[in-house]
């Protein structure tokens, strides 16, 4: 699919043939022409729209005049991770959403620019931040997820000294065990975690915080602060009879089997996912979809279950 406002996705049918990514990054005469289109308002509501507040007009303004770097730039101001914002973040609810020129055309694709400068800027290096000042105090942030990272990012660029701790083997919380590699590829990841290393965060995995160390061992380490960044990733049950049968899993199971351990590419992979011929998901979110196209993928004919209508399934 292609054409002003739209994404470039790959063929269905090649979809279900593995994990490569689904959605494609725009070439640059197509972000150019992508950015050309954004009316540059005098009121963006655009920006207040963004979680994140990132300058769009001023970035899809450098876009249009062909300033990709400087766009990077801009966009990194408020946000460390573009590349991942750029595949995942629901913009279509925020920033497009407010998109005026969306009132007669369609909207600007304000999340394919920015997956585009972060994919294809030149400069990928960290941003310059001053070396932490002699006896900078020493931030502990628990968890490896978006909300740490951020936070990793905005204390090592205040000139804190900053220190990561993961309870799993790979860095990205969320990222790495929640989201298919189709729609956010760990290479991705990966370039964005290297970049806060390049900055100067440390990255500690296989630490359980509470567990491994608690949180009065870290303050007499001397650990300044802590931040807890441990995700809301409990899953709910629905409490009715059969939850509990073998072949039946929660999202998080089956997703972190998946995704974290390879478990479609048992036995290659030591983590083995039971599926069968037909497959039931129950629910509408973000977690419910990345688990129906894993079972498409897996050759599961694949029903989904939501209590609200069709065009409301979250």
């Amino acid at each position: 699919m292609s054409g002003p406002g739209r994404k470039v996705e790959r063929e269905t049918e090649q979809r279900l043939k593995g994990c490569d990514e689904v959605t494609r990054s725009f070439d640059e005469g197509q972000a150019r022409i992508e950015a050309l289109r954004c009316l540059l308002c005098k009121d963006p509501t655009c920006v207040g729209a963004c979680p994140l507040q990132i300058d769009i007009k001023a970035f899809i303004g450098l876009m249009a005049d062909g300033e990709y770097d400087r766009a990077l730039e801009k966009i990194m101001e408020r946000n460390p991770l573009p590349a991942v914002c750029g595949r995942v973040c629901q913009y279509e609810l925020y920033c497009e959403k407010e998109c005026k020129l969306g009132k007669k055309l369609p909207r600007v694709a304000i999340g394919a620019l920015e997956r585009f400068a972060a994919d294809h800027g030149t400069r990928r290096e960290a941003p310059a931040v001053h070396a932490p000042r002699d006896g900078a105090p020493l931030i502990a942030i628990a968890g490896s997820g978006p909300a740490g990272l951020i936070a990793a990012y905005d204390l090592v660029r205040l000139g804190y000294r900053v220190r990561v701790f993961e309870a799993l083997h790979e860095f990205g919380g969320v990222l790495r065990y929640g989201i298919p590699a189709f729609r956010l590829p760990r290479e991705v990841i990966d370039r964005e975690i290297e970049r806060l290393r390049q900055m100067g965060v440390e990255f500690v995995n296989n630490f359980i915080v509470g567990r491994t160390c608690t949180l009065e061992e870290l303050f007499e380490e001397g650990y300044a602060a802590t931040f807890v960044a441990t995700g809301a990733g409990v899953p709910h049950f629905m409490n009715i009879p059969g939850e509990n049968l073998i072949g039946v899993y929660t999202a998080n199971e089956f997703l972190t089997r998946v995704n974290l351990m390879g478990a479609y590419r048992f036995p290659e992979s030591h983590t083995p996912i039971r599926v069968g011929q037909k497959a039931v998901i129950v629910g509408g979110g973000n977690a419910a979809m990345d688990a129906a196209r894993w079972a498409r993928r897996f050759g599961c004919e694949t029903t989904v279950l939501f209590r609200r209508g069709r065009k409301e399934p979250r």
